[in-house]
């Protein structure tokens, strides 16, 4: 029984996977996510790799090349809430781009730049389409734990940790008995 008991707290500490990816939205025309872009690469991300001949550079579209950005940003801001929105053109992800070139990696988790929230914004566009009333920068118009994305990742937290902690109080207490 022990044995049994050990196995099933080793799985519920483990837990599943956090890999976090930050990518472009579908539906999203080509311009904004020029404008994400270099956004992304002007203020934070090591875009070298999609770069002619970089390792990421093929597909050569502005959807993929914005997906290697804004994740970039996202990794190396330590995946801040809030720094990956965009006004509205990218959003979180378990999983990365499904058509990644077998020489290019996506890393899920920071690369160790010090996580900053506001990013500086010097000769970078400061609306889309330039219009009013739409910021443009990387918390766009939502707030943190309002995303769903950050909503569920912290209900499965707290239910991780909470299944932890009756595990072990019940361990403790047939011990005691």
């Amino acid at each position: 029984m022990a044995p049994l008991v050990c196995l099933v707290l080793f799985l519920a500490m483990t837990g599943h996977s956090s890999a976090t990816y930050c990518l472009c939205n579908d539906g999203v025309g080509d311009q904004a996510l020029q404008t994400t872009l270099d956004y992304a690469c002007g203020n934070g991300a090591d875009c070298s790799a999609i770069q002619q001949n970089g390792a990421c550079y093929n597909p050569n579209t502005v959807k993929d090349h914005c997906n290697y950005a804004v994740n970039s940003y996202f990794q190396n801001k330590g995946q801040v809430t809030g720094s990956c929105d965009f006004a509205g053109t990218a959003s979180v992800s378990a999983n990365p781009p499904t058509n990644i070139p077998s020489t290019c990696t996506y890393p899920s988790s920071s690369t160790g730049t010090t996580p900053a929230t506001t990013p500086t914004t010097a000769g970078t566009p400061t609306s889309l389409g330039g219009g009013t009333g739409t910021a443009f920068s990387p918390t766009g118009t939502t707030t943190g734990i309002n995303e769903p994305n950050h909503a569920v990742a912290l209900f499965t937290s707290i239910n991780n940790i909470l299944f932890t902690f009756f595990i072990t109080l019940w361990i403790v207490m047939q011990g005691c008995l």
